[in-house]
């Protein structure tokens, strides 16, 4: 009894740099969607995009999407609520069908960014780079796409990832993460194929647009709450971050962009907290715990909100 409690789990160490496998699956997953938007582009001079290319595009934007904001951060990472086992199988498969990842790679990597946020440490920190405006950039590149290829993975710890490395359920979804890559893609495969009546063309015309595009799409979006929401914005809450609220972005980020707003109350399954901020992944939270499907979600009460702006002005 004693010796199978020991057993060890198979989970990650911290590493010194990103490994050489980690920089090529990066590279890989970087590089082919935008190939796929250069033939797109290709496509677009004797075609036009058709209905079932837009509207695969769309639900496979949406619903693996909210995998990673509902899902990947919002459970996994904050615990901002409670929901079953099978909808927190669900969620992390579709938040690994965006191909940012395995969940764990995913959460500790996030949780390291908040306990380090805008410090030596933090993984994608636009800041601390180098001075000047040549620094700037340097910086907003490296929150943007470089840490991927020079921190990312490298928290993949029990400091950061206990509750996950003990969760059968995830540990499962990881080890098949690349049986979700291959649905992310051959789902639009399919249905193109199918709609056009077997036609292979059509098939990799949906591939190229709701995958490898729409992949491109989303994780430039995601990429951006690390670069532009740490760099430009307003700021409704003081923090000890340059976290910032970009509304521009909060629907295509299904309500990340609320980032200074997350940063100040990072356990709230909501982020968008003011009237007029679209949250749509804190809306699907709302129908989740409607439906019997999510409880003990956390929200920050007025006071809470009032007490962290007055702190602002004193």
């Amino acid at each position: 009894m004693s010796s199978d409690k020991a057993a060890p789990h198979v989970i990650g160490t911290r590493r010194p740099r990103t490994n050489s496998v980690s920089r090529l699956v990066t590279l890989v997953a970087v590089v082919v969607p935008a190939l796929g938007l250069l033939s797109a582009t290709g496509l677009l001079w004797g075609v036009a995009l058709r209905p079932i290319d837009a509207a695969l595009f769309a639900v496979l934007y949406i619903v693996p999407g909210l995998g990673v904001t509902v899902g990947f951060h919002r459970l996994f990472s904050h615990r901002s609520f409670q929901t079953t086992p099978a909808m927190r199988a669900t969620l992390a498969i579709l938040g690994s069908m965006t191909i940012q990842g395995p969940v764990t790679q995913w959460v500790t990597d996030h949780r390291r960014h908040h306990a380090m946020s805008d410090r030596p440490g933090d993984p994608h920190s636009p800041h601390g780079e180098r001075e000047g405006f040549f620094g700037g950039v340097a910086g907003l590149w490296h929150a943007h796409v470089g840490w991927l290829f020079r921190t990312k993975g490298m928290e993949r710890t029990r400091l950061y990832g206990q509750d996950l490395y003990d969760d059968p359920i995830v540990r499962t979804v990881d080890r098949l993460y690349f049986l979700w890559v291959v649905l992310s893609l051959g789902i639009p495969f399919a249905v193109g194929y199918a709609v056009g009546a077997g036609s292979i063309p059509l098939g990799l015309e949906a591939l190229v647009w709701a995958g490898l595009v729409r992949i491109l799409v989303f994780d430039h979006v995601t990429w951006s709450v690390n670069s532009i929401c740490h760099s430009f914005g307003t700021r409704d809450f003081e923090t000890e971050d340059q976290s910032r609220n970009v509304a521009l972005l909060a629907v295509p980020t299904l309500g990340e962009a609320w980032h200074n707003n997350h940063h100040a109350f990072p356990g709230s399954a909501v982020h968008g907290l003011g009237r007029w901020q679209f949250d749509v992944s804190a809306g699907v939270v709302r129908l989740m715990e409607r439906a019997g499907l999510a409880w003990d979600v956390k929200r920050p009460t007025p006071e809470r909100l009032a007490r962290r702006r007055l702190s602002r002005a004193g």
